[in-house]
């Protein structure tokens, strides 16, 4: 990735440590961070409501469907690179190979990505990431963390996900910085416009948005880095499912 967005990154995850280092653990042991990560969550929700809904609900209103389903197809199969590079380093051979016949299928045939003829050939989409790459290898999640911008995290995903962007998506390195902002930001539009309804639902009917979000990320994090087979908990602790929790915590 270009230089300018490696220190954009560099100087995020220094304000999180700095951040972090001044707090005092409150008694849940998900959410030693609590206070700093409610303040986060606050910023997140304020630049939401008055950036990027509105950014978002606009782009809605003039992309046709068809456009939008190209655009959100176009990015998953880039995407599918950086899934790629993670199948591979959990050893994971089969999904590799799965993960190569999407990105050619799906650049060749279905015009590079816009249309996803592979998941129509039997060949479904599955993430992978750097997070997930180092709890595969037994790195542990660590505290819960809410990030600026990019909302909940923990401080193995943190890394992961610089390491994912500063190293391991090459896709956009050739690119100016202009232009792979640009993309990268059509890219999280989109993704924003197609979590509209989701997040209404949870804006009205949660009691508190915060811990929702936070153990319902939680959880499904858990079940992605074990591949649905996370170690049982007690059931006391565990978080009751909801029917739109998957969509939100995305």
């Amino acid at each position: 990735m270009n230089t300018a967005i490696k220190k954009f990154l560099i100087i995020l995850l220094l304000g999180i440590n700095a951040g972090c280092t001044t707090l005092e653990g409150p008694a849940n042991p998900d959410d030693p961070f609590e206070s700093f990560n409610r303040s986060m969550y606050s910023f997140n929700e304020k630049l939401d409501k008055y950036a990027m809904k509105p950014i978002a609900e606009g782009y809605q209103a003039i992309t046709p469907d068809p456009v939008d389903r190209g655009i959100t197809n176009f990015f998953s199969n880039l995407d599918d690179v950086l899934v790629l590079i993670n199948d591979l380093l959990q050893l994971k051979i089969d999904d590799a190979i799965a993960t190569s016949a999407r990105i050619v299928f799906n650049t060749t045939f279905g015009l590079l990505g816009i249309m996803d003829v592979a998941t129509d050939f039997g060949i479904p989409k599955h993430n992978e990431d750097f997070g997930q790459t180092l709890g595969y290898w037994g790195v542990g999640s660590g505290p819960y963390l809410v990030l600026p911008f990019f909302g909940p995290s923990n401080i193995r995903d943190t890394v992961g996900f610089a390491t994912d962007v500063t190293e391991l998506d090459f896709v956009y390195d050739d690119m100016s910085t202009d232009h792979a902002y640009s993309l990268l930001s059509l890219k999280y539009i989109d993704k924003r416009a197609d979590l509209l309804k989701a997040k209404d639902i949870v804006d009205e009917t949660a009691l508190d948005p915060y811990a929702f979000i936070r153990d319902g990320w939680i959880q499904r994090r858990k079940n992605q880095v074990f591949d649905g087979n996370a170690p049982e908990e007690n059931p006391d602790d565990l978080f009751e499912d909801d029917l739109f929790t998957d969509d939100i915590v995305r």
